[in-house]
């Protein structure tokens, strides 16, 4: 391991998941040993990370097929064996964040000292962590430790140098939501010619994906509540329906040619009828439920695709690093904590009063 100038203490603050169920399940520790980088990889002194649906998901065991309820159910904690999203237990206690904010401070065996001081971003979703095919990956903070603690480890190759006048808590917003976002739409295949759905648009995702796809051009139509309406609009939403409107009156049936879905549940078979024949449903996500209704006739004799999307191919990642590099992002953040108090931002989150993005701050360390 090479070090930076600035000592690296030997043990930091960070919060163990100890098991699967509610927010006694989240252990804040101040003596946690600060991991050291291995081959390949550098450490990390984190600034910033984000609120993500997969941690509370994670944490909940909503992932376990036992759970039929909507994200974030306390009450519905499913079996252990399959509670995580890839259905392979995980390894307990772990420390979650999905997204990462900070700076390299020491890199391990075979990665260029010169990366020491680079302020970056991890991928989210890392397909070089499998070693069985194309969608054989990880996800940081879950197959591994992620950014809930002052240091964290990644692997060079997921990390992402960043030079922006984005704040640090700005950039600890995107990693999950603007790449989860983002590879929905290069699933679907979004261009400027199509005219697109997106639900639960003032959610982190929601507002990514509202985001991006202005930047392509299509003609957006977002539903989210009459209160946060205005910040969707300020994202780059052309129209937004009210999320109680009665959709098949507007936009209407065959409306649209793509849905881009992170709520399922109830709403599906509404949804699915917006689009157009040939139309496209990506999916990313059930926050009011997994379990809906599909009417196979529909599918078929409108010819409709379905996506799910989940694996991230490099394109999408490094799409979002340009577009930060570029000035093109900007994720709202309407509440940030400190990183002890991540039960109640994690209450907050699931809350669902704010819109885009709750964030927590790591405490500086002494050294």
């Amino acid at each position: 391991m090479v070090p930076t100038t600035r000592p690296i203490p030997q043990t930091m603050h960070g919060v163990l998941l100890t098991g699967h169920g509610g927010l006694d399940k989240l252990d804040y520790r101040t003596d946690l040993a600060v991991p050291k980088p291995g081959v390949g990889e550098v450490l990390i002194r984190v600034h910033a990370a984000g609120v993500n649906n997969t941690d509370i998901n994670t944490r909940t065991g909503w992932y376990s097929k036992a759970v039929t309820g909507a994200s974030g159910d306390e009450g519905g904690t499913g079996d252990a064996g399959d509670a995580a999203w890839s259905g392979v237990p995980l390894q307990l206690p772990r420390i979650q964040g999905a997204d990462c904010c900070g700076t390299i401070v020491a890199v391990g065996e075979g990665v260029d000292e010169g990366r020491i001081g680079e302020r970056v971003l991890v991928a989210t979703m890392q397909a070089s962590l499998g070693e069985g095919g194309v969608y054989d990956f990880g996800t940081f903070g879950s197959e591994r430790d992620g950014a809930f603690a002052q240091y964290c480890v990644a692997l060079a190759t997921e990390t992402h140098a960043v030079e922006t006048e984005l704040s640090d808590i700005e950039l600890g917003a995107i990693p999950c939501a603007f790449s989860t976002a983002e590879g929905m739409l290069q699933r679907a295949g979004v261009t400027g010619a199509d005219r697109i759905f997106v639900t639960g648009a003032s959610g982190g995702v929601g507002m990514a994906a509202v985001q991006l796809a202005r930047l392509r051009g299509a003609h957006i139509v977002a539903q989210a509540s009459a209160g946060k309406a205005e910040a969707v609009r300020a994202a780059g939403a052309d129209e937004v329906v009210d999320r109680d409107a009665d959709l098949l009156t507007y936009p209407g049936a065959r409306s649209m040619d793509v849905v881009v879905d992170v709520v399922a549940g109830p709403a599906f078979p509404t949804v699915i009828a917006l689009l157009k024949r040939g139309g496209r449903y990506v999916t990313a996500g059930a926050i009011a439920g997994p379990i809906v209704e599909l009417d196979v006739r529909d599918l078929y004799l409108k010819d409709l695709t379905l996506f799910g999307s989940t694996y991230q191919p490099a394109s999408v990642f490094s799409a979002i690093v340009d577009h930060v590099n570029a000035g093109r992002l900007r994720p709202l953040v309407s509440k940030t904590y400190p990183l002890s108090e991540i039960r109640l931002a994690q209450d907050a989150f699931m809350a669902k009063t704010y819109p885009g993005k709750i964030v927590l701050i790591p405490p500086v360390d002494d050294a």
